[in-house]
């Protein structure tokens, strides 16, 4: 009788357990058990969403569900950026934020649908990259523009003639054209696009005169002779076109700096554990010789860094942005 006892409150003890533990605990534990989406604020092409799906794949290893790429496009990325703040913090929806959704739109735009740090959790920085000043090569050839200073000088002799593509208005090529275009003292049209690939097409069918694009997503054209590069808005040359000088080089413009940098964020109140989850498998898959060796080759630089030190980055942009939107006089209302 003692034995049969013994067994039945050994039996329950699991059932009791289970009965004091949260339902949201067993929820996180078990995620994912569906596909997560991952929104790009851009159209398709561009660098970040090269770097999507240069991630994905790695993730959906790990994790056992698809990781899917949504691009929404539209309003400098604010668009699909809201849909993400927007979205329940369950780990199924994340974002492919960039320097400028979480950087620059803070001071750019005079209404923001969201705000980029309460709206948030940043889970990794996933890559940085210089940014490239280019133009169509038949186009730059014709009107004798071989480099920066060739560039500025054309501008001033013909005031007003030349335009300027950009990933939409507030992102990091929009502003990196009109910080050069304040520092040089030139004026150009800006022609916003919904994305990247877009804008550069609008420059390799000479419908626009030059983009300081992401340089991932111009790296194939360059080398192809397609396009024209005069120099990588960094501070440094990247490794990956080491020919490229920067802009201070070929100017020379002293301090010019205007790089990029992709990240994944998920909705604020995600649960701590997802975020670590997915921090540990972005950074896993970044410092993997096959995925680090092909964002090197493509001008990326990868990272993987903790949710703590991105969140720290995003406060240091948007600070450093401010007075740069400020002084070049950009603003959409």
């Amino acid at each position: 009788m003692l034995q049969r006892l013994r067994s039945l409150v050994l039996a329950l003890v699991p059932l009791m357990l289970a009965a004091t533990v949260p339902a949201t605990a067993w929820a996180q534990a078990a995620w994912p058990n569906k596909p997560v989406k991952i929104v790009v604020p851009f159209a398709p092409g561009g660098t970040t969403d090269i770097l999507a799906r240069a991630v994905a794949p790695e993730l959906a290893k790990a994790f056992g569900q698809s990781f899917v790429i949504e691009n929404k496009g539209g309003a400098g990325g604010n668009i699909g950026t809201e849909i993400v703040a927007r979205a329940a913090p369950d780990g199924y929806t994340l974002l492919m934020g960039t320097v400028g959704t979480h950087g620059i739109n803070k001071s750019l735009y005079a209404k923001l649908s969201y705000d980029p740090q309460k709206d948030f959790a940043p889970i990794t920085l996933v890559a940085g990259v210089p940014n490239v000043m280019v133009m169509n090569a038949e186009k730059a050839k014709a009107l004798g523009i071989n480099t920066v200073p060739d560039f500025i000088a054309y501008a001033r002799k013909h005031p007003g003639q030349l335009n300027m593509a950009s990933s939409g208005n507030g992102t990091s090529i929009h502003l990196a054209g009109e910080l050069f275009k304040s520092v040089t003292a030139i004026y150009m049209t800006h022609i916003p696009y919904t994305g990247s690939a877009p804008a550069l097409l609008g420059v390799l069918s000479d419908q626009v005169d030059v983009m300081f694009d992401n340089l991932p997503s111009s790296m194939a054209f360059i080398k192809a002779g397609k396009l024209k590069a005069f120099a990588v808005t960094s501070g440094q040359r990247s490794g990956a076109m080491p020919d490229v000088p920067t802009i201070e080089e070929a100017g020379p413009i002293k301090g010019f700096e205007a790089s990029s940098w992709f990240g994944l964020l998920a909705p604020a109140g995600t649960p701590p554990d997802i975020v670590k989850a997915l921090q540990r498998e972005t950074a896993k898959a970044l410092n993997s010789p096959a995925i680090k060796e092909k964002l090197l080759a493509q001008g990326a630089i990868p990272s993987g860094n903790t949710p703590e030190e991105f969140a720290a980055l995003i406060d240091a942009e948007i600070k450093k942005w401010a007075p740069v939107v400020k002084n070049s006089g950009a603003r959409v209302d």
